[in-house]
């Protein structure tokens, strides 16, 4: 029950961490600094790439939260637990975005002009990803055991 449970509560801090600030960031210390979150960053990138844009709102947002729905359900069991390879994969896109992040974060630190600092909705975000990858390991093992004893 309470595996369930915090898969659920997944469902609700994926959306806090979309909205969470990721990093701040500015050209100079002097002149403040913007808080970027996974949904100002999409809003940036629709207005200049479009495709970029469907890339990262796919890895962001649709897919850690479709492998966390699909662990639900599997647990409640309201699917079959056949699709679990494909939710690992949904696992393995979403962190992806994570690594694309802290990419983003290092090579914007390099140049001097600009200044970047990490904020909470990065380790919130990274959290969640990794809860939700780790909840489907735990599933699938949970599944495993429950099959062979019977």
């Amino acid at each position: 029950m309470t595996l369930r449970l915090i898969t659920l509560s997944l469902l609700i801090l994926y959306p806090i961490a979309w909205f969470a600030p990721l990093m701040r960031a500015g050209l100079l210390p002097i002149f403040g600094l913007s808080e970027i979150s996974v949904i100002t960053g999409l809003q940036s990138l629709w207005h200049s790439d479009v495709f970029l844009a469907l890339v990262v709102t796919a890895f962001a947002l649709f897919a850690p939260y479709l492998k966390t729905i699909g662990t639900a359900l599997i647990q409640w069991n309201l699917l079959d637990p056949r699709v679990q390879p494909a939710l690992h994969i949904l696992g393995k896109l979403a962190m992806a975005d994570i690594f694309l992040i802290a990419l983003y974060i290092t090579l914007a630190k390099g140049i001097s002009y600009a200044t970047i600092e990490t904020a909470w909705g990065l380790y919130l975000f990274t959290g969640c990803i990794l809860a939700s990858i780790a909840l489907g390991h735990i599933t699938e093992v949970q599944l495993k055991s429950r099959n062979s004893q019977t």
